[in-house]
Parts: structure tokens; C-alpha cells; sequence
């Protein structure tokens, strides 16, 4: 797996040319465009093989398919769809921008969780709510004789 000690710069991976390394298919989008989904293929597919990239050095690559580990199949190829729009030209940079959207995520360490305790008005507040839900139960129990 990635190890945690060494840090990544998601922006500086984000902005490489992966151009290059992206491999395009078009096909009959689902989307909108009347008649013309029928004719058109405006769907875009972009697929990005994570093991066979030159871009990413060995632990990016682990870390990428560690956090895309459900987008990827059987060969770890990455694979991102559009049919958002009526051109392919524009869902062809849909899917660029969902990739470099996706890498930034990939390689953004999520924040440490800082440990907090409630306030001592919360927990009295708590206590009396719990104390008076106890009372209005216990008053529907029939007397003890």
C-alpha cells in the first residue's frame, strides 16, 4: 500500500500532462439531444491505465488505485464517462476535468479529526431531557400496592 509519511502535492499531480496517456472512445449518448442521440455518438469515455503510466511514480500509483480501488476493473485501468452535454467535444472535457477533479481527491490527505467533548450545558441538558422522558414513562406504570 502508499506509505503515510511521504506527502503529495495534488495540485502539481493534477496539472501534469496526462494527455498522452488517456485513451478516448466515443459512443451513442442516452443524454439530451432529440433526434440526434439516435445518429451521434456524443457519450465519452476516458480510460487512464494506472499500472502502465510513466506520469505517476510507484507509490502514487498505489495510492490511486488504493483510493479509486471501486472505478477500476480487472486490469486497473480507470475508467470516467460523460454524456452531459449534446457536443463530444464538451463531454470529451468533462471527463478530463472529472479525472483531474478525481486526482486532486486522491491525493488530498483528509483532515486529522480533532477530539471535543460536549459542553457541560449540553450534558446537563441531556440529563434533564433524559430524567424527564424516564418520569413521563415511569407515571404510565400501573401503582405498586
Amino acid at each position: 500500500m502508499y506509505s503515510k509519511e511521504m506527502p503529495f502535492d495534488p495540485q502539481e499531480i493534477s496539472q501534469r500532462d496526462f494527455t498522452s496517456e488517456f485513451e478516448f472512445q466515443s459512443s451513442r449518448s442516452s443524454g439530451p439531444g432529440g433526434q440526434n442521440v439516435n445518429k451521434v455518438e456524443t457519450r465519452v469515455s476516458l480510460k487512464f491505465s494506472i499500472p502502465e503510466s510513466i506520469l505517476l511514480n510507484e507509490p502514487e500509483k498505489d495510492r490511486l488505485m488504493a483510493k479509486c480501488k471501486n472505478r477500476l476493473n480487472a486490469e486497473n485501468v480507470l475508467s470516467i464517462h460523460s454524456e452531459k452535454h449534446r457536443s463530444q467535444l464538451r463531454n470529451k472535457e468533462e471527463t478530463i476535468a472529472a479525472f483531474r477533479k478525481l486526482i486532486v481527491a486522491a491525493f488530498t490527505d483528509p483532515k486529522p479529526r480533532k477530539k471535543s467533548k460536549p459542553s457541560k450545558a449540553a450534558i446537563r441538558k441531556r440529563l434533564d431531557d433524559k430524567k424527564r422522558h424516564s418520569d413521563k414513562k415511569s407515571s404510565r406504570r400501573p401503582p405498586e400496592y
